[in-house]
């Protein structure tokens, strides 16, 4: 506990010692005083009100963009995947039959956009859904 305590005295010392004055004998060093007034108020969080919990609702055109994207990319993927797979070009397969590293990364590629795809267009088919409830 002693120790504790004389660490807290050695850092408040040299708190004093830095703020005491020392630069009050230099020349254009802004006085204490003036540095409380030009110090910004602290920042305070926004609090939202506890009612914001609506559902989000999307307009017309996004939601017909997002399901067209969705269609445009189930098509677009299926179609590179097939495609790929009968690739006859050496790029795909290798001399023995086995897929390759290009095969591969392609692969991965047309997954996950096939993956995201389906989000958007599901994304875009519940707004279309929900506007034409609405209305």
């Amino acid at each position: 506990m002693a120790d504790r305590d004389s660490k807290v005295a050695q850092v408040r010392s040299r708190a004093v010692f830095f703020t005491a004055g020392t630069d009050e004998n230099v020349q254009g060093a802004p006085s204490p005083a003036a540095a409380e007034v030009g110090r910004p108020p602290p920042r305070r969080r926004r609090v939202r009100a506890a009612g914001d919990t609506e559902r989000m609702k999307l307009s017309r055109s996004a939601s017909w963009f997002l399901l067209a994207f969705g269609v445009w990319s189930w098509f677009i993927w299926i179609t590179f995947v097939k495609n790929l797979w009968k690739d006859g070009s050496g790029l795909a397969f290798d001399d023995a039959g086995d897929p390759t590293g290009y095969f591969w990364v392609h692969l991965t590629l047309a997954v996950v956009s096939f993956v995201l795809g389906t989000v958007v267009g599901t994304i875009g088919l519940r707004g279309v859904r929900a506007l034409r409830r609405s209305s």
